[in-house]
C-alpha cells in the first residue's frame, strides 16, 4: 500500500489512527500549496484532487478519510478504533457523523473562506460572506459536544474512537488559524489536552 500525504487536518487524522493502530505504511508527499493535487498524476489517483488517498496493492484507491480509517480498522482488526461490535461500530459512526458535519466541516470552510482565502479562492468556489457564519457553526457544535462530554473521557466513554481523533485534528488546526479552543468549555478543553499528551498526536503532527 501507499499513502498520499500533504499538510493539513485530513491527512493528520488518518496518521493519528495508523500510529494509534500501530501500522506503518510508505508515503508519498504531494505538495498542495503549489496545487499539485489539482493536477496530473494525483488527478488519476483522486479525481476530486483532494488528499489524502491510501493506494491498496491491487491498484485500487480509497480517498475519504473515514474511508481509509475505516479501511485500516478492518485490515488491521487489533486495537479497533471504530468498534468490535455492531453497537461499537454504530456508536463510533453516530459520533464521527456529528462531528463531521457539526464541527470539521463548517470549521474547515470558515477557514477556505476567510484565512485561507488566497490558496482556494482559484480552486473551488468560495463564499467569503459565509465565513463567520460557519465559524459560529462550529462553535456552537463544539459547546453543545462539551455538554456530552460530561464526566466522560472520550466522546464514546472510555474508548476511544475515530471520532475523537477526527475532532482532535480539526480542532487543532482551528488552534493554528484564528479558530481557538473556546477555555469556557472546560470538558472540551480538558479532553483535548489529553488527546494532545497521546504519543500519536506528536507522531502525526
Amino acid at each position: 500500500m501507499k499513502f498520499y500525504n500533504s499538510i493539513g487536518p485530513n491527512p493528520r487524522v488518518v496518521k493519528m489512527f495508523m500510529a494509534e493502530k500501530g501500522i506503518e505504511i510508505p508515503f508519498e508527499e504531494v505538495d498542495i500549496m503549489a496545487g499539485a493535487n489539482r493536477q496530473e498524476p494525483y488527478l488519476k489517483v483522486n479525481p476530486a484532487g483532494q488528499l489524502p488517498a491510501l493506494e491498496l496493492d491491487n491498484g485500487a484507491v480509497i480517498s475519504e478519510i473515514t474511508a481509509i480509517c475505516e479501511y485500516l480498522d478492518e485490515k488491521f482488526p487489533d486495537n479497533s478504533l471504530v468498534g468490535a461490535t455492531p453497537e461499537e461500530r454504530a456508536e463510533t459512526h453516530m459520533w464521527t457523523r456529528r462531528v463531521d458535519l457539526g464541527v470539521c466541516e463548517p470549521l474547515a470552510g470558515g477557514f477556505r473562506y476567510a484565512e485561507g482565502l488566497p490558496m482556494f479562492k482559484d480552486r473551488m468556489r468560495c463564499l467569503p460572506e459565509a465565513a463567520d457564519g460557519l465559524k459560529a457553526i462550529a462553535q456552537d457544535k463544539i459547546k453543545w459536544l462539551d455538554g456530552l462530554l460530561e464526566g466522560k473521557q472520550f466522546l464514546a466513554g472510555d474508548r476511544m474512537t475515530l471520532a475523537d481523533i477526527l475532532l482532535f485534528a480539526f480542532l487543532d488546526f482551528g488552534t493554528q488559524v484564528g479558530q481557538p479552543i473556546d477555555t469556557s468549555n472546560k470538558n472540551i478543553a480538558a479532553w483535548f489536552e489529553r488527546m494532545k499528551a497521546r504519543p500519536s498526536a506528536a507522531a502525526s503532527a
